[in-house]
């Protein structure tokens, strides 16, 4: 049912502090918002959303989103923050199912700037087949607020073996399915007015369809770990994995799969595109025997195509990770103490 908000057009509006106050304007912004989500939202705006679930094992994940630029060439927050719930729980081999959505909202934001924003979490909720189940919003003052906060939390179902970094050892093959690098250059690139966006898009996906054609074709205790390669990027994962298996993760710098503009851009910006957020990518952790199979897989779906086999797990007397360099000699990549770069998501 379209609200009467939308008919008058308030695009040009603004939020104000009274939208916060849980009075008419607060009811008919939450109205708006729900017009917005249309069939991807479930709630009925009672206090609890009640689900029906059809297993005993879930998982749950809860994160935030604070991203600078809100908006950016080809997505937004919005779009982030359900790539990113719905990417945590499909890693952890569960079918994502139902998100909640709460919004801090900076009084001055335009009304235009938020509706674009919820229809992207539509989109992408409907695009990575998740239902809206909850939601919460409220209003701060002028300068309390980046424009928009978002919090999330999410809820799947487990329907396969076991997916865990306990089950990392040696001989296991990595595998990254996709680009690294793109998501931190696109949106440097904008907050800084460098050009490279238009060349080089961020990577923000749902990937529980991917994930899913994975666990459906693979034998199970085939894919031992899996992980979204988000903040810290591919050397953040790299490192948890090292430390929880005490193991040596050797990649070869050769594979990385890196768009080549993006690696024009880093080299331009002085930073290693191990260490920046991605939002779409996917590294996995795979018996040497199905590296190929799994590849082939990813390969075949649209958000696996430039997927590459990068490396493998070794033993070791203590956990680390290391390069390959393309001359062939061997580098130890040191875990980042802080950020590369301004936080960018």
């Amino acid at each position: 049912m379209k609200n009467s908000l939308i008919a008058k057009d308030i695009s040009s509006e603004t939020v104000v502090l009274d939208h916060g106050t849980g009075a008419r304007l607060s009811r008919e912004l939450v109205e708006l918002i729900a017009s917005i989500l249309e069939d991807t939202y479930l709630g009925t705006m009672e206090d609890s959303a009640l689900l029906e679930l059809p297993s005993k094992k879930i998982a749950f994940t809860t994160d935030s989103f604070v991203v600078t630029p809100l908006i950016y060439g080809n997505g937004n927050i919005g779009k982030i923050a359900v790539c990113g719930t719905v990417n945590d729980l499909a890693v952890s081999g569960a079918r994502p199912l139902y998100l909640t959505l709460s919004l801090i909202i900076e009084a001055g934001m335009l009304m235009s700037d938020l509706i674009h924003v919820i229809e992207s979490v539509r989109d992408t909720a409907r695009a990575a087949d998740v239902k809206i189940v909850a939601g919460d919003t409220k209003v701060v003052g002028k300068g309390e607020a980046d424009q928009l906060f978002i919090n999330t939390a999410g809820i799947g179902v487990i329907e396969n073996a076991s997916i865990s970094i306990k089950n990392v050892r040696p001989g296991q093959k990595i595998i990254l399915s996709g680009y690294i690098g793109n998501h931190s250059i696109h949106l440097l690139s904008i907050r800084e007015g460098l050009g490279f966006e238009r060349n080089i898009l961020s990577d923000c996906a749902p990937l529980n369809h991917l994930i899913a054609n994975l666990l459906n074709t693979v034998p199970a205790g085939k894919i031992a770990s899996m992980r979204d390669v988000t903040r810290g990027g591919l050397s953040a994962v790299l490192h948890e994995h090292a430390r929880a298996t005490s193991s040596e993760i050797r990649c070869d710098k050769g594979s990385l799969p890196v768009q080549p503009e993006a690696a024009m851009a880093a080299d331009m910006l002085g930073v290693d595109v191990i260490n920046l957020a991605n939002e779409g990518c996917l590294c996995l952790f795979v018996e040497p025997e199905y590296a190929e199979n799994v590849l082939a897989i990813l390969k075949a779906h649209p958000l696996g195509q430039n997927a590459a086999i990068i490396g493998e797990v070794l033993t070791a007397s203590q956990p680390m990770v290391t390069m390959t360099e393309t001359d062939g000699t061997l580098s130890s990549i040191e875990e980042l103490y802080g950020a590369e770069l301004p936080r960018l998501c």
